[in-house]
């Protein structure tokens, strides 16, 4: 796949066959990260792959954050429990977290050197004919749920990638605004 292609055509893909990627297949989507662009080689993400117990405590934090922000009149178990099975919607998951720098300017640059690594790997995973999305869910925001992905506090936490093999068609591509309403050529 050429890598305009592989760029226009990565998709946001929700629905996955339930077969967990291989340690090897995540490897070389990781090995790929460790090229994006970092100031002064800092390497400041962190990549964390969710066993079955990680994603079990992850869910049950889910569904208790979820319940307790439900609104008045609501089933507050009910929305537990969909923000908890939001979590199984793919095979593999993986956390997203920056080494945090106590320099503001560098902590900056290192947070978005973690973003396009991030990227890097849900474009390698397409380019290899997986499929995948960023969310950041609201249990990554919260304490309890940091902890039980094992994030510590020198980290910030980014998002989570949703990684596997993509069951049927990918999703049609969408309009995007062209370059004139977002570049500005000064003289």
């Amino acid at each position: 796949m050429e890598l305009f292609e592989a760029i226009e055509t990565r998709r946001t893909v929700k629905a996955f066959d339930q077969s967990p990627l291989e340690q090897d297949v995540l490897e070389e989507l990781f090995d790929a990260a460790r090229w994006a662009p970092n100031h002064k080689l800092t390497q400041p993400w962190r990549f964390r792959v969710l066993g079955p117990s990680t994603r079990a405590a992850l869910k049950a934090v889910a569904a208790k954050v979820a319940a307790s922000g439900a609104p008045d009149g609501s089933d507050p178990d009910l929305i537990g429990a969909v923000a908890a099975k939001k979590l199984d919607r793919a095979p593999t998951l993986v956390t997203v977290s920056s080494i945090r720098n106590p320099d503001p300017v560098l902590d900056a640059e290192d947070y978005a050197a973690t973003a396009v690594a991030a990227y890097i790997v849900l474009l390698a995973a397409h380019a290899r004919g997986l499929a995948g999305y960023w969310r950041t869910p609201e249990v990554l925001r919260d304490s309890d749920g940091i902890a039980a992905v094992g994030i510590g506090a020198d980290e910030e936490v980014l998002g989570l990638l949703y990684l596997g093999r993509p069951l049927g068609d990918l999703p049609p591509q969408t309009e995007r605004a062209g370059t004139d309403s977002f570049v500005t050529y000064l003289d």
